[in-house]
């Protein structure tokens, strides 16, 4: 009855699901069309909050790392285009924001809740899990685990 609550990250060596969201400026982007990028999807509960920001702004201050691993970064939470817009303009991110309303995508990927579920996850090139961590994920590790 409460596993939504205590639900586990999807495992790692899982093919990822496939999903298509709208980012930030109203374009379609999903998982198959990343094929053969390292894809970190972090899944975070509200745009302008002190932790997502920090979060956030910890790739963002180490985007040529990020790149070095032939990685993205894609944010994902259920706030609306226009929320998504303001808070990568008003941060800088290099990197797209994700609307997930009803948090369809979020429960596909586990992180679906009251608020959000703090979840980061690495897609390799491969389309495989190979990363899996709910709260705050430390960048080098995530990074390391890209193929």
């Amino acid at each position: 009855m409460l596993s939504w609550l205590f639900s586990e990250p999807l495992p790692v060596g899982q093919d990822a699901p496939e999903f298509t969201l709208r980012d930030q400026d109203g374009v379609s982007v999903s998982l198959a069309g990343l094929c053969g990028k390292n894809v970190v999807l972090v899944f975070y509960p509200a745009d302008e909050t002190t932790v997502c920001t920090k979060q956030l702004c910890e790739f963002r201050d180490n985007w040529a790392l990020v790149e070095s691993k032939d990685a993205m970064v894609l944010g994902i939470n259920p706030g609306n285009e226009a929320k998504h817009a303001r808070f990568r303009a008003n941060h800088g991110f290099p990197f797209g924001l994700l609307a997930d309303p009803g948090q369809r995508v979020g429960a596909l990927y586990h992180a679906k809740g009251l608020i959000v579920k703090r979840t980061v996850y690495l897609v390799g090139k491969s389309g495989k899990i190979r990363y899996a961590r709910r709260g705050k994920p430390v960048l080098e590790e995530v990074l390391a685990a890209s193929e």
